[in-house]
């Protein structure tokens, strides 16, 4: 087991790295600054040192050239803001093993160590410099859609698709609209044994009530008005597989009456036939809506209710997974380089923050939409502030107003450091931004 030394004064941000490691079989000691970080090299031997290019008490740089004579074998990964990839890669020049972008994925802080510390072993050393770019292109390949997350919302999350995968179980998904319910479905399908069969997606919203028995169960030429050839429904095109029934408290009752049937009896019949067909079909649904409310007031049938919810699974909002908000961040801009064939490399420090201070009403379809058009816009390596939407900042909420906003900001850094007599902490909370954010201005303007 190789023991790694973490060094990150964002605590809350260090322990879920840490926690993370340590679920990959790794033995972390975790250090709040430089100088605690020296205290435990003295008395530990570590494999791998993993540091935050800025400590409160220490450069980075030179802490690691520091550790570098007291222990040359042993290998450096530096985390960096993408406003210092260029000090990072400086930093690859004076020996470090590799740097991390912040943010980044899981996957891709597993795949960088992985590579140190085969460097450190004298295997593969040419692939030091482009570990953290073939780390995101794995990345991307092997989480797909489906992002798995660091929060406990998203450990809990991808403990019920695990578990309910292998099964048939009927699932019903809970969650506010944009939280991702049909990646969480597909991702239910994918993990299956049905995963190499069709999965259809149906919008219950978009259908017609009249023309639900048809979509769902399909019919023959000349049974009404209009069908004008045979048709095959969603159902018997989901034979085998799984259909994923989106907004299902949208269908009208009479439409839940028939989807009953076909549930219960695991056979349909197209409108105008006489021929029942049987289908081995999963069925997966999804609703923003309270259906035990909707049960109550008549609106749902409680028996189709039971039946489509023998396991519910809730889609977290993104306020839920809040620690994952740079991993979901850095994979949509990921996406949309592809989709636009940009070469967009990350996020400015500013607009990291207001992402982190907005409440995100839209879930993860906003952000998804968000960095999409800010990528298109984008003319330079870092999404700006002037990229985003004007009603982003409308919709911002008031109470987290983002400190990079003030008019005056070195005059009300020094305000607040002169308010707390130079306690960086509580001027931090003052200024209602974090501790590392405040060290990176205080950089900037060269306050001491």
């Amino acid at each position: 087991m190789a023991k790694i030394l973490l060094i990150e004064d964002d605590v809350a941000f260090c322990k879920l790295l840490e926690k993370f490691l340590i679920k990959k079989s790794y033995d972390v000691t975790a250090a709040f600054s430089g100088a605690e970080a020296k205290s435990k090299i003295k008395s530990n031997e570590f494999d791998l040192v993993i540091t935050d290019l800025r400590l409160p008490d220490s450069d980075g740089i030179a802490f690691m050239l520091e550790i570098k004579l007291t222990h040359p074998n042993v290998p450096i990964i530096l985390m960096t803001g993408y406003s210092d990839v260029s000090t990072a890669v400086k930093a690859i020049k004076n020996g470090a093993a590799d740097y991390i972008s912040k943010p980044f994925n899981p996957e891709e802080v597993l795949l960088v160590i992985t590579n140190a510390l085969q460097i450190s072993n004298n295997t593969e050393p040419n692939q030091i410099v482009t570990a953290s770019k073939i780390g995101k292109q794995s990345v991307k390949k092997a989480t797909g859609e489906f992002v798995k997350g660091i929060s406990k919302a998203s450990q809990k999350l991808a403990e019920y698709i695990q578990l309910v995968s292998p099964t048939n179980m009927s699932v019903l998904i809970i969650g506010e609209s944009g939280t991702g319910k049909e990646v969480i479905a597909k991702s239910i399908h994918e993990n299956s044994s049905r995963k190499n069969t069709n999965f259809i997606a149906v919008d219950c919203g978009s259908i017609p009530k009249e023309l639900a028995a048809s979509e769902f169960f399909g019919h023959i030429k000349g049974s009404f008005t209009g069908a004008i050839q045979d048709k095959i429904g969603f159902f018997e095109a989901a034979n085998g597989g799984t259909i994923f029934l989106d907004e299902i408290g949208n269908l009208s009752y009479e439409n839940q009456i028939q989807l009953l049937r076909a549930l219960q009896e695991r056979k349909i019949k197209p409108v105008g036939s006489n021929k029942e067909i049987e289908v081995d079909i999963r069925i997966i649904t999804a609703t923003n809506e309270d259906l035990r409310e909707a049960v109550k007031n008549g609106d749902f049938r409680e028996d189709l209710y039971h039946r489509i919810n023998e396991f519910s699974i809730h889609s977290p909002s993104l306020v839920e997974r809040n620690e994952d908000l740079m991993i979901f961040s850095d994979f949509f801009l990921e996406k949309s380089n592809q989709e636009l064939n940009k070469n967009v490399i990350g996020f400015s420090s500013e607009v990291m923050t207001i992402f982190q201070n907005y409440r995100w009403p839209g879930n993860l379809r906003e952000l998804q939409n968000c960095i999409k058009r800010a990528t298109l816009l984008s003319q330079g390596d870092f999404i700006e502030k002037m990229a985003l939407p004007m009603e982003f900042f409308q919709n911002e909420d008031k109470k987290t107003t983002d400190f990079s906003l003030f008019e005056n900001e070195k005059e009300t850094i020094l305000e607040a450091l002169n308010q707390t007599n130079n306690n960086k902490s509580e001027a931090a909370k003052l200024l209602k931004i974090n501790r590392k954010t405040l060290y990176n201005k205080l950089n900037r303007y060269d306050i001491n």
